[in-house]
């Protein structure tokens, strides 16, 4: 990926100061600068979504990571930040987010964290079965001893719990 140019990356740099400051909105402002031959850039697109998470604002969330999975659909950030925010937005929901992740999946057959995040939405709607097999994968892609201890410290795989300690 191409470097944001001068002095766009000045305004990029700024917004993710501040989101490490703790001021979403003011992230978005510095945002707000950046020139519209870089609004695109994976790192703007994505660090607006990270302004929006940071304030729990998940509708205005959605339309970047929607943004960055249309031009940059290569980029795994993008898919997972797109159900994240489906999940947690107003008309979302967690079969939503399911729906948008599942393609990812096969895009992205190394990345364990598709697979975590699928067995996360699937051990919530009740599909333990299946969310065990994404589970599995998960280890398989990634470290085994890592995600194990990323399971255990998520709530979302809680019905798995006692499968995972076994």
């Amino acid at each position: 990926m191409t470097p944001v140019p001068p002095p766009d990356i000045f305004s990029l740099r700024a917004a993710e100061g501040w989101i490490e400051l703790g001021n979403p909105a003011e992230a978005l402002r510095e945002l707000s600068a950046v020139t519209a031959a870089n609004e695109d850039h994976p790192a703007v697109l994505e660090t607006g979504w990270s302004a929006c998470a940071a304030s729990g604002d998940w509708e205005a969330a959605f339309p970047w990571a929607e943004k960055l999975v249309r031009l940059h659909p290569e980029l795994a950030a993008g898919w997972l930040h797109r159900a994240y925010a489906t999940r947690r937005m107003r008309g979302g929901g967690l079969e939503a987010a399911l729906a948008a992740l599942r393609p990812a999946a096969e895009l992205f057959p190394d990345e364990p964290m598709m697979a975590f995040n699928l067995a996360c939405y699937l051990a919530q709607t009740g599909e333990e079965a299946e969310a065990w097999h994404w589970y599995r994968d998960a280890v398989r892609r990634g470290n085994e001893e890592s995600v194990r201890a990323a399971a255990l410290a998520d709530d979302d795989l809680r019905p798995l719990w006692p499968r995972i300690r076994g």
